[in-house]
Formats: structure tokens, sequence, C-alpha cells
């Protein structure tokens, strides 16, 4: 009785007591950031040369490039002829009563082709017979050869039976073909030619063609792509805006760069064997802050000559027009230093601008290329002042209040730093809706390269950085709401010496390598 007295009332005092939370502080840190910028990321292999140990640049890039088979468009073209004799007629076995050939002009505008070789085409074919006996087509396009032989295709369509004409289908491929489009005369242009013969079966019976009796032939020649085309291809007129985006530049916010005097060069090719005229419209580039430099020079809106392509399949030739700004006759430096990540360039070519000059032996052959190319080569050696890139990186940062509450803290950037140049950072940490929510400062600044010590590893003096930035208590109680951080750099490459910024040789292979931690404090509560 005494023992179960006891272990009641120990009950009662365990259950009635109030237990309290534990509450204790933690430090803790954790990776959030870890990246590498070097030259590789904004320029591709053949771009950057290691000249005796410094960067320099020979960028070479197509703005236009274009296969000029496509200028010769080949509309899809129907065949239809209908054969009814004027009075009825008694066919014995084996016998032709069909015998036809036609001239088809092809509806080409502008173009007057003569031959044609065919990479890609296709006929489809529809015959159809109206007589009680099956019939024999036989279908040649004279002046289509392959391998020296004349294309030409037997079809046998069924018999006309239950009310019905006999039908057959089919489609051939014309691939390879060269085809003649002279005509009958050999002086025309865009005519293509057909040789329709229809006999009846050889060891069926004699038969009896109404007048009332049609038989048809459907071809369809379709989907046609050339190899090669010769005759006068017209006064055409080749004109666009070629785009092109160089996206690694979209990183720019503000600031300048200085760029050595530097020699840019457009060059021209002309893969057809036509004379044409061409014209430089309009040069400009756009930065990723919307600022717009057009390039000015005498160069600029002048037309000018292009020679014909010269040789044949495989000896093609083609001209070239080269086209060269320099700081003496454009804003060429002006241009170049304004880091567009958006370049257009507008041009215009026409063929043929004293007409058919050439006796229609104007020639394009499959490899065939209109090509407008961009060269500029310089020395890396650039100076920078002020200029700010940002790159922005998602994170998550969560805390419950209700079991740990961050008290304190600071974001940690250890940065190693193998370009000649200093860099200030700020850090902005953004919410969901890319609202900045707070931008902190670094305590201090990445060192250049410059005032760094030489490492036998990379072979390069790197300039080690430890930068922090201190969470104010605003910051933290909006820890939850920070799902973006964006590293912003204002780079300068000044002179540790004379205290200016000047233009510096870039070593090869610099780099700059930036790692973002957090260090916490933080209560926690169970």
């Amino acid at each position: 009785m005494k023992l179960l007295l006891f272990f009641s009332v120990f009950s009662i005092l365990i259950f009635s007591c109030k237990k309290e939370k534990t509450i204790w502080e933690s430090e803790w840190s954790a990776p959030l950031i870890s990246d590498t910028l070097s030259l590789n990321n904004l320029v591709n292999d053949s771009t950057l040369f290691d000249d005796n140990g410094l960067y320099s640049m020979s960028l070479k890039r197509n703005l236009l490039d274009f296969n000029v088979s496509e200028l010769i468009e080949i509309p899809d073209t129907t065949i239809t002829e209908f054969f009814t004799p004027s009075i009825n007629l008694t066919i014995a076995a084996g016998v032709s009563f069909v015998n036809s050939v036609e001239e088809h002009e092809l509806n080409i505008p502008e173009v007057e082709l003569k031959e044609i070789i065919l990479k890609e085409g296709f006929i489809n074919v529809r015959l159809e017979n109206p007589i009680a006996t099956k019939t024999f087509f036989t279908v040649n396009l004279p002046g289509a050869t392959k391998d020296g032989v004349e294309f030409s295709n037997v079809f046998i369509a069924p018999a006309f039976e239950d009310d019905q004409v006999g039908v057959i289908e089919t489609t051939i491929s014309l691939a390879g073909y060269s085809i003649d489009l002279t005509g009958v005369s050999g002086g025309e242009h865009n005519i293509l030619r057909s040789k329709i013969e229809v006999k009846t079966d050889p060891e069926g019976p004699s038969i009896t063609l109404s007048n009332s009796d049609a038989t048809k032939v459907f071809a369809t020649f379709r989907d046609v792509k050339i190899d090669y085309a010769r005759g006068y291809f017209g006064s055409k007129v080749i004109s666009d805006t070629s785009i092109n985006v160089i996206e690694a530049l979209d990183v720019l916010k503000s600031g300048t760069i200085d760029f050595p005097q530097s020699v840019v060069r457009f060059q021209i090719e002309n893969g057809i064997k036509v004379n044409a005229n061409a014209e430089l419209l309009a040069v400009s580039n756009e930065n990723s802050i919307g600022n717009v430099v057009a390039l000015n020079g005498s160069n600029i809106g002048v037309d000018f000559n292009l020679n014909p392509a010269t040789g044949s399949w495989n000896s093609l030739a083609p001209s070239f027009k080269t086209i060269e700004f320099n700081a003496g006759n454009s804003n060429m430096e002006s241009y170049l230093e304004n880091l567009g990540s958006v370049h257009s360039v507008g041009y215009s070519m026409q063929l043929n601008p004293w007409g058919n000059v050439s006796g229609s032996w104007d020639e394009i052959f499959s490899n065939s290329r209109l090509r407008i190319g961009i060269e500029v080569d310089m020395p890396l050696k650039i100076g920078v002042d002020n200029l700010i890139v940002a790159d922005t990186f998602a994170v998550t940062l969560n805390q419950d209040p209700d079991k740990t509450r961050i008290k304190s803290g600071e974001f940690i950037l250890e940065a190693k730093n193998a370009f000649p140049f200093s860099a200030g950072i700020r850090i902005h940490l953004i919410g969901e809706s890319d609202q900045v929510l707070h931008t902190i400062l670094g305590t201090q600044e990445i060192i250049s390269s410059l005032m760094g010590q030489y490492d036998s590893e990379e072979g390069l003096n790197i300039g080690s950085s430890n930068v922090k930035f201190s969470l104010s208590e605003a910051a933290i109680s909006d820890i939850n709401d920070i799902k973006f951080i964006s590293v912003e750099a204002t780079f300068n490459s000044i002179d540790p010496v004379s205290s200016v910024s000047e233009q510096v040789e870039i070593p090869f292979g610099a780099f700059l390598a930036i790692k973002l931690k957090t260090k916490l404090v933080s209560e926690n509560i169970f």
C-alpha cells in the first residue's frame, strides 16, 4: 500500500511539472556560390591565342553565310494532259493510241534558266486508263539525263472496270538528273519537255476507243532543290539585316573600356559566277545597358562591285572584296569600346546590275556561297575604368523562427584574381519578384594580380582577397525572402605605382575564381 502511494505521488509530481524550452547558440557556415571566370567563357577557342605568354585576339565571325543555290526556287509544276480521239477508233492489241511531245513553262519570275542539276526533286504521277484492257504508259522527259541516260519510265495502268477508270499513282525521285530547259528549239529558257506514249496491252484484245473516253496524265514536278543552275539570274536584290548576339557581354552594367587602336575588316565573298553590286547599309551594336553605337565611316552606304567567281565544280574560286575600318576612316575604336552584345549589320546586294552581260552563262554550284565576315586583329591590351559587370545566382536561405533564429551573420567572398584589374565588390539580395531587398558593400576590393604573389603551380601572379559583407538586422529579418544573390564587380586597371588607369596586357590563362559562403550565428530553440 505504501509502495502504491509512493508511485502515485511521484507520477503526479512529474506530470504536473512545467517543461522549460532549451535555448543555445551555434555558429555555422555553408557554401553558396563557387564560380570561375576566364576568357574562355567569353570566346571560342580560335579567337584568343597565346602570344609569348600574353593574350592576343584574332576575331573572325561570319555575319552572313548563305547557300546561294537557295536563290533559285523552282516552283511546283503540274503537267496535265487529256487525250480524247475525235472519232471512235478500234485499236488492235499492242498499238499506240497516244504519242505526244509537249513543252511546259516553269514560272520563275525574273530568272531565265537554261540548265539545272537537281539535288532533290520528285515527280508525282497519276495515270487514268478509260478502256477495258490494261494500258502501258511510257513517260519520257527529253533533255533530262542521269549518267548519260534519258529519263524514261513505263507504267502499267489497270483496265476500266465496274464503271471505274483504271488508275496508277507513283512518285519518282529526280535527284541527280541534269535537265535541259532550252525547249525543242534549243533557244528557249524555263521549258520542261515531256513525251507521253500510251499503247494497249500487247497480249490483250482489240478495243474500241470512243470520243468520250479520256486518257489522262497528271505529273507534278515538286520539291526541287538544285545542285547547279545556268542561265540569267536577273537583277535580283538581296537585302537584309543580320543580327549577332554575344551573350557573354550581356553582364555589362556601366563604365568604360579602352582598346588599343585596331583595324577591323569586313570581307564579302561572292561564290556565284555573276557580277554584283553590294553595299553595307548600316552597322551598329547595342550593349546590355541599352547604349547604341553606329559605325560611321566613308565605307558605309557606298556601293562597290563584286566580281564573279571563276572556275567550275572542283575549281570554283570565289571573288573577295575587303572593306577596312580603322581609326583614320571611322569611329571603330568607340564602336568596339561600347562592348555591344547585340550587333546588327544591314546589307544589300544586287545581281547583274548591268543586265545579261554573260550571255546567259550565270552559274551557281552546290558549293556557291554569299558570305559576309568580320575580322579583328589586335593585342589584348586594354584599360578599364569603373567597368561594372554583374551576375546573378539562385540561392535558398531559410530559417524557422520557432526553432532557429539568426542573430547575426555575414557573407564571405574568397577570391583568387589572375587578371591585372582590381574590383570593388557589392552584393544585392534579391526577392522572388526580382526586387532588390538589400545592398551590401564589401569590406575591401579584390586586389589586382599586379599586387599579388607569383603562383608557381598556375605560372601566374595571383592576388588573394577575403571580402566580408555584414548582414544588417533588416537583412536577417528578410532572410527567407532572399531568392537570388547578384554579385556586382567594378573593375579598374589602375597602375599600383601611378594610381592612374592604364592599358594593361593580360597574361595567358588569367582567371578570377570566387567562392561565396555564409557565416551565421543562430539561436536554436527546442
